[in-house]
Protein backbone atom coordinates (compact mmCIF):
# COMPACT_ATOMS: atom_id res chain seq x y z
CA UNK A 1 0.00 0.00 0.00
CA UNK A 2 1.46 3.39 -0.97
CA UNK A 3 2.13 5.98 1.72
CA UNK A 4 -0.66 8.27 0.59
CA UNK A 5 -3.18 5.41 0.25
CA UNK A 6 -2.26 4.21 3.73
CA UNK A 7 -2.61 7.77 4.97
CA UNK A 8 -6.10 8.05 3.54
CA UNK A 9 -7.00 4.71 5.10
CA UNK A 10 -5.86 5.97 8.51
CA UNK A 11 -7.81 9.19 8.05
CA UNK A 12 -10.97 7.24 7.24
CA UNK A 13 -10.79 5.61 10.65
CA UNK A 14 -11.28 9.01 12.25
CA UNK A 15 -14.84 9.27 11.01
CA UNK A 16 -15.84 6.75 13.67
CA UNK A 17 -14.97 9.35 16.30
CA UNK A 18 -18.19 11.15 15.58
CA UNK A 19 -20.41 8.14 16.23
CA UNK A 20 -21.18 9.17 19.79
CA UNK A 21 -20.60 12.91 19.54
CA UNK A 22 -22.98 13.31 16.61
CA UNK A 23 -25.96 11.72 18.33
CA UNK A 24 -27.20 15.25 19.09
CA UNK A 25 -28.71 17.05 16.12
CA UNK A 26 -31.06 20.04 15.89
CA UNK A 27 -32.21 21.53 12.56
CA UNK A 28 -34.44 24.62 12.71
CA UNK A 29 -35.83 25.64 9.33
CA UNK A 30 -36.52 29.34 9.86
CA UNK A 31 -38.18 29.77 6.46
CA UNK A 32 -40.87 27.18 7.21
CA UNK A 33 -40.87 27.19 11.01
CA UNK A 34 -40.37 23.41 11.04
CA UNK A 35 -37.94 21.66 13.38
CA UNK A 36 -36.25 18.25 13.49
CA UNK A 37 -34.18 16.96 16.41
CA UNK A 38 -32.35 13.93 17.73
CA UNK A 39 -31.05 14.80 21.19
CA UNK A 40 -29.73 12.58 23.95
CA UNK A 41 -29.00 14.36 27.23
CA UNK A 42 -28.32 17.78 25.70
CA UNK A 43 -27.72 20.33 28.53
CA UNK A 44 -30.11 23.29 28.58
CA UNK A 45 -27.70 26.17 27.94
CA UNK A 46 -26.02 24.65 24.84
CA UNK A 47 -29.48 23.73 23.56
CA UNK A 48 -30.76 27.30 23.94
CA UNK A 49 -27.59 28.69 22.38
CA UNK A 50 -28.10 26.39 19.41
CA UNK A 51 -31.73 27.49 19.06
CA UNK A 52 -30.64 31.12 19.23
CA UNK A 53 -27.94 30.73 16.59
CA UNK A 54 -30.31 29.07 14.16
CA UNK A 55 -33.30 31.35 14.73
CA UNK A 56 -31.69 34.67 15.63
CA UNK A 57 -34.00 34.98 18.67
CA UNK A 58 -32.94 36.77 21.81
CA UNK A 59 -33.20 34.13 24.54
CA UNK A 60 -33.39 34.58 28.31
CA UNK A 61 -33.49 31.85 30.94
CA UNK A 62 -34.25 31.79 34.65
CA UNK A 63 -30.92 31.58 36.53
CA UNK A 64 -29.93 28.18 37.98
CA UNK A 65 -32.50 26.32 35.89
CA UNK A 66 -31.01 23.09 34.57
CA UNK A 67 -32.33 20.32 32.37
CA UNK A 68 -30.99 17.74 29.94
CA UNK A 69 -33.08 17.38 26.78
CA UNK A 70 -33.72 13.99 25.19
CA UNK A 71 -36.09 14.09 22.24
CA UNK A 72 -36.38 12.70 18.75
CA UNK A 73 -38.82 14.09 16.20
CA UNK A 74 -39.00 15.30 12.62
CA UNK A 75 -40.62 18.29 10.92
CA UNK A 76 -42.64 19.64 13.88
CA UNK A 77 -43.96 23.20 14.10
CA UNK A 78 -41.71 25.39 16.25
CA UNK A 79 -44.19 25.60 19.14
CA UNK A 80 -44.58 21.83 19.37
CA UNK A 81 -40.83 21.44 19.04
CA UNK A 82 -40.20 23.79 21.96
CA UNK A 83 -42.60 21.80 24.16
CA UNK A 84 -40.68 18.60 23.40
CA UNK A 85 -37.27 20.20 23.77
CA UNK A 86 -38.00 22.03 27.02
CA UNK A 87 -40.14 19.34 28.66
CA UNK A 88 -41.46 20.47 32.05
CA UNK A 89 -40.01 23.96 31.73
CA UNK A 90 -42.23 26.91 30.83
CA UNK A 91 -41.54 29.27 27.97
CA UNK A 92 -42.94 32.42 26.42
CA UNK A 93 -42.26 33.48 22.84
CA UNK A 94 -42.54 37.20 22.07
CA UNK A 95 -42.42 37.91 18.30
CA UNK A 96 -40.99 41.21 17.07
CA UNK A 97 -41.67 42.90 13.73
CA UNK A 98 -38.54 45.05 13.99
CA UNK A 99 -35.56 43.29 15.56
CA UNK A 100 -35.06 39.86 17.05
CA UNK A 101 -37.97 37.94 18.52
CA UNK A 102 -37.59 36.93 22.17
CA UNK A 103 -37.84 33.57 23.94
CA UNK A 104 -38.12 33.36 27.74
CA UNK A 105 -37.48 30.02 29.46
CA UNK A 106 -38.36 29.63 33.14
CA UNK A 107 -39.57 27.31 35.86
CA UNK A 108 -41.41 29.89 38.00
CA UNK A 109 -42.46 33.08 36.19
CA UNK A 110 -41.48 34.81 32.96
CA UNK A 111 -40.24 37.82 34.95
CA UNK A 112 -37.54 35.63 36.49
CA UNK A 113 -36.06 34.73 33.09
CA UNK A 114 -33.36 37.38 33.29
CA UNK A 115 -30.18 35.57 32.25
CA UNK A 116 -29.34 36.26 28.59
CA UNK A 117 -28.36 33.18 26.62
CA UNK A 118 -28.28 34.47 23.07
CA UNK A 119 -28.61 38.02 21.78
CA UNK A 120 -29.86 37.68 18.23
CA UNK A 121 -28.20 37.06 14.89
CA UNK A 122 -24.47 36.48 15.23
CA UNK A 123 -22.19 39.08 13.71
CA UNK A 124 -18.44 39.27 13.89
CA UNK A 125 -17.82 41.39 16.96
CA UNK A 126 -14.95 43.84 17.14
CA UNK A 127 -12.18 42.24 19.14
CA UNK A 128 -11.37 43.74 22.52
CA UNK A 129 -7.86 44.83 23.45
CA UNK A 130 -5.93 45.89 26.54
CA UNK A 131 -6.66 49.60 26.73
CA UNK A 132 -3.15 50.83 27.54
CA UNK A 133 -0.79 48.38 25.83
CA UNK A 134 0.80 48.03 22.40
CA UNK A 135 2.99 45.30 20.90
CA UNK A 136 5.80 46.66 18.75
CA UNK A 137 8.21 44.89 16.40
CA UNK A 138 11.29 46.97 15.69
CA UNK A 139 13.67 46.81 12.77
CA UNK A 140 17.23 45.64 13.54
CA UNK A 141 19.32 48.25 15.30
CA UNK A 142 16.42 50.25 16.74
CA UNK A 143 16.50 51.20 20.43
CA UNK A 144 13.25 50.23 22.19
CA UNK A 145 14.15 52.01 25.42
CA UNK A 146 14.76 55.34 23.68
CA UNK A 147 11.57 54.89 21.68
CA UNK A 148 9.52 54.08 24.77
CA UNK A 149 10.91 57.10 26.61
CA UNK A 150 9.98 59.40 23.74
CA UNK A 151 6.39 58.11 23.94
CA UNK A 152 6.10 58.23 27.71
CA UNK A 153 5.73 54.44 27.84
CA UNK A 154 7.24 51.59 29.84
CA UNK A 155 8.70 48.42 28.33
CA UNK A 156 6.98 45.63 30.26
CA UNK A 157 7.79 42.69 27.96
CA UNK A 158 10.75 41.79 25.77
CA UNK A 159 11.46 39.18 23.10
CA UNK A 160 14.65 40.83 21.89
CA UNK A 161 15.68 37.99 19.54
CA UNK A 162 12.51 38.59 17.56
CA UNK A 163 12.52 42.36 18.03
CA UNK A 164 9.20 42.18 19.88
CA UNK A 165 8.32 44.44 22.80
CA UNK A 166 5.27 45.11 24.95
CA UNK A 167 4.71 48.76 25.84
CA UNK A 168 2.50 50.12 28.62
CA UNK A 169 1.02 53.64 28.43
CA UNK A 170 -0.62 55.85 31.07
CA UNK A 171 -4.10 55.57 29.55
CA UNK A 172 -6.13 54.62 26.48
CA UNK A 173 -5.81 58.05 24.85
CA UNK A 174 -2.01 57.96 25.04
CA UNK A 175 -2.07 54.42 23.65
CA UNK A 176 -4.16 55.37 20.64
CA UNK A 177 -1.98 58.40 19.93
CA UNK A 178 1.17 56.27 20.13
CA UNK A 179 -0.33 53.69 17.78
CA UNK A 180 -0.91 56.34 15.13
CA UNK A 181 2.60 57.72 15.60
CA UNK A 182 4.37 54.35 15.53
CA UNK A 183 2.65 53.30 12.31
CA UNK A 184 4.63 56.10 10.61
CA UNK A 185 7.92 55.47 12.43
CA UNK A 186 10.72 54.24 10.14
CA UNK A 187 12.21 52.12 12.97
CA UNK A 188 9.00 50.16 13.47
CA UNK A 189 8.25 47.06 11.40
CA UNK A 190 4.77 46.54 12.87
CA UNK A 191 2.63 47.72 15.78
CA UNK A 192 -0.83 46.85 17.07
CA UNK A 193 -2.94 46.46 20.17
CA UNK A 194 -2.53 43.63 22.65
CA UNK A 195 -5.76 41.82 21.78
CA UNK A 196 -7.93 39.89 24.23
CA UNK A 197 -9.14 36.36 23.43
CA UNK A 198 -12.26 35.16 25.19
CA UNK A 199 -12.28 31.84 27.07
CA UNK A 200 -13.21 28.71 25.11
CA UNK A 201 -16.54 26.94 25.78
CA UNK A 202 -16.82 25.06 29.08
CA UNK A 203 -17.47 21.29 28.82
CA UNK A 204 -20.97 20.38 30.03
CA UNK A 205 -22.05 17.36 32.06
CA UNK A 206 -23.50 14.73 29.73
CA UNK A 207 -26.02 12.00 30.51
CA UNK A 208 -26.79 10.63 27.05
CA UNK A 209 -25.61 7.50 25.30
CA UNK A 210 -21.85 7.12 25.67
CA UNK A 211 -19.82 5.63 22.81
CA UNK A 212 -16.96 3.20 23.39
CA UNK A 213 -13.72 5.13 23.67
CA UNK A 214 -10.81 4.17 21.41
CA UNK A 215 -7.96 2.48 23.26
CA UNK A 216 -4.46 3.88 22.94
CA UNK A 217 -1.21 2.24 24.04
CA UNK A 218 2.01 4.19 24.37
CA UNK A 219 4.80 2.93 22.10
CA UNK A 220 7.88 3.90 24.08
CA UNK A 221 10.33 2.37 21.59
CA UNK A 222 9.96 5.18 19.07
CA UNK A 223 9.86 8.19 21.38
CA UNK A 224 12.09 10.99 20.14
CA UNK A 225 11.67 9.90 16.52
CA UNK A 226 10.76 12.94 14.37
CA UNK A 227 7.98 10.83 12.84
CA UNK A 228 6.25 10.81 16.25
CA UNK A 229 5.46 14.45 16.92
CA UNK A 230 4.82 16.44 20.06
CA UNK A 231 1.46 18.24 19.96
CA UNK A 232 1.38 21.60 21.76
CA UNK A 233 -2.01 22.05 23.42
CA UNK A 234 -2.10 25.86 23.58
CA UNK A 235 -5.14 26.31 25.76
CA UNK A 236 -6.29 26.64 29.37
CA UNK A 237 -4.78 24.78 32.35
CA UNK A 238 -4.50 21.00 31.95
CA UNK A 239 -5.54 18.51 34.65
CA UNK A 240 -4.12 14.97 34.91
CA UNK A 241 -6.96 12.44 35.02
CA UNK A 242 -5.27 9.76 37.09
CA UNK A 243 -5.68 7.27 34.24
CA UNK A 244 -3.39 5.67 31.67
CA UNK A 245 -3.98 8.69 29.40
CA UNK A 246 -1.68 10.75 31.62
CA UNK A 247 1.38 8.97 30.22
CA UNK A 248 1.06 10.86 26.94
CA UNK A 249 1.44 14.25 28.64
CA UNK A 250 4.72 16.09 28.93
CA UNK A 251 5.21 18.37 31.97
CA UNK A 252 2.76 21.28 31.50
CA UNK A 253 3.98 24.80 30.86
CA UNK A 254 2.25 28.01 31.96
CA UNK A 255 3.29 31.36 30.51
CA UNK A 256 0.62 33.44 32.24
CA UNK A 257 2.67 34.34 35.30
CA UNK A 258 -0.38 33.55 37.44
CA UNK A 259 -1.16 30.68 39.77
CA UNK A 260 -4.86 29.88 39.64
CA UNK A 261 -5.66 26.18 40.07
CA UNK A 262 -8.68 25.03 38.04
CA UNK A 263 -12.04 25.14 39.80
CA UNK A 264 -14.28 22.10 40.01
CA UNK A 265 -15.09 20.11 36.89
CA UNK A 266 -13.03 19.57 33.78
CA UNK A 267 -11.11 22.33 32.03
CA UNK A 268 -11.29 22.97 28.31
CA UNK A 269 -7.67 21.91 27.86
CA UNK A 270 -8.28 18.57 29.59
CA UNK A 271 -11.24 17.90 27.28
CA UNK A 272 -9.13 18.79 24.24
CA UNK A 273 -6.28 16.57 25.50
CA UNK A 274 -8.59 13.54 25.56
CA UNK A 275 -10.10 14.48 22.19
CA UNK A 276 -6.65 14.65 20.59
CA UNK A 277 -5.74 11.25 22.03
CA UNK A 278 -9.00 9.72 20.77
CA UNK A 279 -8.10 10.92 17.28
CA UNK A 280 -4.54 9.65 17.65
CA UNK A 281 -5.89 6.23 18.63
CA UNK A 282 -8.10 6.05 15.55
CA UNK A 283 -5.49 7.25 13.07
CA UNK A 284 -2.54 5.28 14.47
CA UNK A 285 -4.17 1.89 14.91
CA UNK A 286 -4.20 2.05 18.70
CA UNK A 287 -0.56 2.57 19.63
CA UNK A 288 1.53 5.67 19.22
CA UNK A 289 4.58 7.55 20.47
CA UNK A 290 2.81 10.90 20.18
CA UNK A 291 3.21 13.19 23.17
CA UNK A 292 1.11 16.22 24.16
CA UNK A 293 2.67 19.35 25.67
CA UNK A 294 0.01 21.37 27.59
CA UNK A 295 0.71 25.12 27.41
CA UNK A 296 -1.54 27.37 29.50
CA UNK A 297 -2.07 30.84 27.98
CA UNK A 298 -5.32 31.78 29.75
CA UNK A 299 -5.09 33.90 32.90
CA UNK A 300 -7.11 33.68 36.09
CA UNK A 301 -9.78 35.95 34.57
CA UNK A 302 -10.39 33.33 31.86
CA UNK A 303 -8.98 35.37 28.97
CA UNK A 304 -5.79 35.28 26.94
CA UNK A 305 -3.93 38.17 25.29
CA UNK A 306 -1.79 38.32 22.16
CA UNK A 307 1.48 38.80 24.05
CA UNK A 308 0.90 35.72 26.24
CA UNK A 309 -0.30 33.61 23.28
CA UNK A 310 2.94 34.47 21.47
CA UNK A 311 4.91 33.51 24.59
CA UNK A 312 3.07 30.19 24.64
CA UNK A 313 3.82 29.49 20.99
CA UNK A 314 7.51 30.26 21.43
CA UNK A 315 7.72 28.13 24.59
CA UNK A 316 6.03 25.23 22.78
CA UNK A 317 8.50 25.42 19.90
CA UNK A 318 11.46 25.66 22.30
CA UNK A 319 10.26 22.50 24.04
CA UNK A 320 10.09 20.45 20.85
CA UNK A 321 6.45 20.74 19.73
CA UNK A 322 5.95 20.28 15.99
CA UNK A 323 2.12 20.39 15.90
CA UNK A 324 0.17 23.24 17.49
CA UNK A 325 -3.47 22.86 18.56
CA UNK A 326 -4.94 26.34 19.11
CA UNK A 327 -8.57 26.50 20.22
CA UNK A 328 -8.63 30.28 20.45
CA UNK A 329 -9.12 33.18 18.12
CA UNK A 330 -10.41 36.62 17.42
CA UNK A 331 -11.51 38.89 14.59
CA UNK A 332 -8.41 41.11 14.65
CA UNK A 333 -5.48 40.17 12.41
CA UNK A 334 -2.50 40.87 14.67
CA UNK A 335 0.69 41.43 12.66
CA UNK A 336 2.70 40.15 15.64
CA UNK A 337 0.78 36.86 15.78
CA UNK A 338 1.05 36.57 11.99
CA UNK A 339 4.79 37.08 12.10
CA UNK A 340 5.43 34.53 14.86
CA UNK A 341 3.14 31.95 13.23
CA UNK A 342 4.90 32.38 9.88
CA UNK A 343 8.35 32.04 11.45
CA UNK A 344 7.31 28.84 13.22
CA UNK A 345 5.68 27.36 10.10
CA UNK A 346 8.85 28.14 8.15
CA UNK A 347 10.66 25.88 10.63
CA UNK A 348 8.28 23.00 9.87
CA UNK A 349 5.72 23.45 12.65
CA UNK A 350 2.13 22.62 11.63
CA UNK A 351 -0.67 24.71 13.17
CA UNK A 352 -4.34 23.77 13.54
CA UNK A 353 -6.62 26.56 14.81
CA UNK A 354 -10.34 26.87 15.50
CA UNK A 355 -12.39 28.81 12.96
CA UNK A 356 -14.74 30.21 15.61
CA UNK A 357 -18.18 29.59 17.08
CA UNK A 358 -20.16 32.26 15.27
CA UNK A 359 -22.07 31.45 12.06
CA UNK A 360 -20.43 34.23 10.03
CA UNK A 361 -18.32 34.29 6.88
CA UNK A 362 -15.61 36.53 8.31
CA UNK A 363 -12.15 35.24 9.26
CA UNK A 364 -10.97 34.30 12.73
CA UNK A 365 -7.28 34.59 13.60
CA UNK A 366 -4.89 32.82 13.93
CA UNK A 367 -6.91 30.25 11.95
CA UNK A 368 -7.17 32.52 8.91
CA UNK A 369 -3.42 33.17 8.69
CA UNK A 370 -2.27 31.69 5.34
CA UNK A 371 -0.65 28.32 5.95
CA UNK A 372 -2.49 27.66 9.23
CA UNK A 373 -5.05 24.83 9.08
CA UNK A 374 -8.35 26.64 9.77
CA UNK A 375 -10.83 24.10 11.19
CA UNK A 376 -14.60 24.48 11.42
CA UNK A 377 -17.21 22.10 12.86
CA UNK A 378 -19.78 19.64 11.55
CA UNK A 379 -23.07 19.25 13.39
CA UNK A 380 -23.78 15.99 11.59
CA UNK A 381 -22.10 14.27 8.63
CA UNK A 382 -21.92 16.58 5.63
CA UNK A 383 -23.50 19.56 7.40
CA UNK A 384 -21.88 22.51 9.09
CA UNK A 385 -22.83 23.02 12.71
CA UNK A 386 -25.31 25.83 13.21
CA UNK A 387 -22.77 27.85 15.20
CA UNK A 388 -19.75 27.28 12.96
CA UNK A 389 -17.76 29.92 11.08
CA UNK A 390 -17.94 29.34 7.31
CA UNK A 391 -15.54 31.98 5.98
CA UNK A 392 -13.67 31.30 2.72
CA UNK A 393 -10.41 30.82 4.63
CA UNK A 394 -11.65 27.65 6.37
CA UNK A 395 -9.67 24.58 5.23
CA UNK A 396 -11.51 21.58 6.70
CA UNK A 397 -14.54 20.55 8.75
CA UNK A 398 -14.58 17.83 11.41
CA UNK A 399 -17.08 16.71 14.09
CA UNK A 400 -17.92 19.56 16.45
CA UNK A 401 -18.60 17.50 19.58
CA UNK A 402 -16.53 15.30 21.83
CA UNK A 403 -17.44 13.13 24.82
CA UNK A 404 -14.76 12.93 27.51
CA UNK A 405 -14.38 11.74 31.10
CA UNK A 406 -12.98 13.26 34.26
CA UNK A 407 -13.42 12.63 37.96
CA UNK A 408 -15.89 9.81 37.41
CA UNK A 409 -18.22 12.00 35.31
CA UNK A 410 -18.99 12.27 31.61
CA UNK A 411 -18.79 15.58 29.77
CA UNK A 412 -19.54 16.86 26.29
CA UNK A 413 -17.81 19.80 24.70
CA UNK A 414 -19.09 21.36 21.48
CA UNK A 415 -17.65 23.86 19.05
CA UNK A 416 -14.87 24.32 16.57
CA UNK A 417 -12.47 23.55 19.44
CA UNK A 418 -13.10 19.77 19.46
CA UNK A 419 -13.12 19.80 15.65
CA UNK A 420 -9.62 21.32 15.80
CA UNK A 421 -8.49 18.77 18.40
CA UNK A 422 -9.71 15.93 16.17
CA UNK A 423 -7.72 17.41 13.29
CA UNK A 424 -4.54 17.79 15.35
CA UNK A 425 -4.83 14.23 16.67
CA UNK A 426 -5.47 12.76 13.22
CA UNK A 427 -2.47 14.57 11.78
CA UNK A 428 -0.16 13.58 14.64
CA UNK A 429 -1.32 9.97 14.74
CA UNK A 430 -1.05 9.59 10.97
CA UNK A 431 2.50 10.95 11.00
CA UNK A 432 3.56 8.01 13.15
CA UNK A 433 2.10 5.34 10.85
CA UNK A 434 4.63 5.55 8.01
CA UNK A 435 5.90 9.12 8.30
CA UNK A 436 4.33 10.86 5.29
CA UNK A 437 5.24 14.51 4.88
CA UNK A 438 3.15 17.17 6.57
CA UNK A 439 2.19 18.45 3.13
CA UNK A 440 0.81 15.02 2.23
CA UNK A 441 -1.09 14.79 5.52
CA UNK A 442 -2.66 18.24 5.22
CA UNK A 443 -3.63 17.75 1.57
CA UNK A 444 -5.22 14.38 2.37
CA UNK A 445 -7.12 15.84 5.33
CA UNK A 446 -8.51 18.71 3.27
CA UNK A 447 -9.74 16.14 0.74
CA UNK A 448 -11.15 13.79 3.38
CA UNK A 449 -12.79 16.50 5.51
CA UNK A 450 -14.09 19.13 3.05
CA UNK A 451 -16.04 22.16 4.19
CA UNK A 452 -19.74 21.80 3.26
CA UNK A 453 -21.43 24.67 1.48
CA UNK A 454 -23.45 26.86 3.83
Amino acid sequence: MSKIRQLLFCLSLATTLSAGAQTNSLVWQTATGRVSAALHGEPLLPLLEDIGRQTGWRIFVEPDVERNASAKFKDLPSGDALHKLLGDLNFAFVPQTNGSSQLYVFRTTMQNATKPVFAGRAVAAKQRHVANELIVKLKPGADIDALAKSLGAKVIGREAKLGLYLLEFPDAAATDAALASLKNNSEVQSVDYNYIYDPPPVPQLYSGAVPAQPKLTADVSNQGDPCNPVVALIDTAYQPSGTSLDQFALPPISVTGEDCPPAGGITHATAMYQTILNAVAQSSGGHSSVKILPVNVFGCDGTAITWIVVQGMLAAATNGATVFNMSLGGTADSPVLDDVANQLMAKGIVIFAAAGNQPVNTPTFPGAIPGVNDVTALGQPGQLASYADFSPQVDMALPGASIVYFGGQTYMVQGTSPATAYASGIAAGTKGVNCPTWSQIQAAMQKKFPVPQK
